[in-house]
């Protein structure tokens, strides 16, 4: 069996998206001052981590979207973990919008259907927040018609950010097909045989936390 993480390392004063702010990572208790509460030679770290849930790698669950939809500690955990996967490959040099072409004649009933569209090599620059790929209306319509499971992209945001409307987000959720958004190194997984896991913390009244993303290659 094989892992291959498909998630970016977050980090202090990392930006994620553009006019949220980035985490502030540092140490709560340090090693050294820790020292006087033990044995001589002993030591711990308690670390202290100030964020937004949008951060990093995370994944979308309907409460992101709406008011009564389900938050993290309430959907399943079969949602998150050993989910059938599938990777579908849309160039963003050939076109920004991930159309329904893209996912006709696929077998995507009951999987995690992860996009490639091989963005995530802008990922930290100021290139990776503008004009990057989206999943159209349309082919998230086609997504909610194919009964899959969650839907995941190497890209900024799984709709077009240079407008107002977010029908990927509305259609999807609405639907209880939970999104992951900023997955990266998904030229390291084939198209398909293996199982995808993103599990989130278990909190409530959040609808979006950050994920070690991860595909199971037998």
């Amino acid at each position: 069996m094989k892992l291959v993480d498909l998630s970016h390392t977050i980090e202090n004063g990392l930006v994620t998206f553009k006019g949220l702010p980035a985490p502030f990572i540092c140490d709560y208790l340090s090693r050294e001052d820790s020292k006087k509460n033990y044995e001589e030679g002993t030591s711990f770290q308690i670390g202290k981590i100030e964020m937004v849930s949008n951060t990093g790698t995370y994944i979308d669950c309907p409460f992101h979207r709406y008011e009564n939809g389900k938050d993290l500690s309430e959907v399943g955990l079969e949602r998150f973990v050993d989910l059938e996967g599938i990777v579908i490959r849309a160039d963003f040099r050939e076109s920004l919008a991930v159309t329904i072409d893209h996912f006709k004649d696929k077998v995507l009933y009951n999987k995690a259907v992860l996009v490639h569209t091989g963005w995530d090599e802008y990922w930290n620059t100021e290139k990776y927040y503008n004009d990057h790929p989206f999943i159209t209306k349309e082919a998230a319509e086609y997504l909610k018609s194919e009964k899959v499971v969650l839907v995941g992209i190497d890209s900024h945001n799984i709709d077009d950010t240079r407008t107002k409307s977010r029908p990927a987000h509305t259609i999807l959720l609405a639907n209880e097909i939970l999104i992951v958004e900023h997955l990266c190194n998904l030229g390291a997984i084939p198209d398909d045989g293996f199982m995808f896991t993103a599990a989130p913390p278990k909190f409530k009244g959040v609808g979006t936390f950050p994920v070690r993303a991860m595909a199971k290659i037998a």
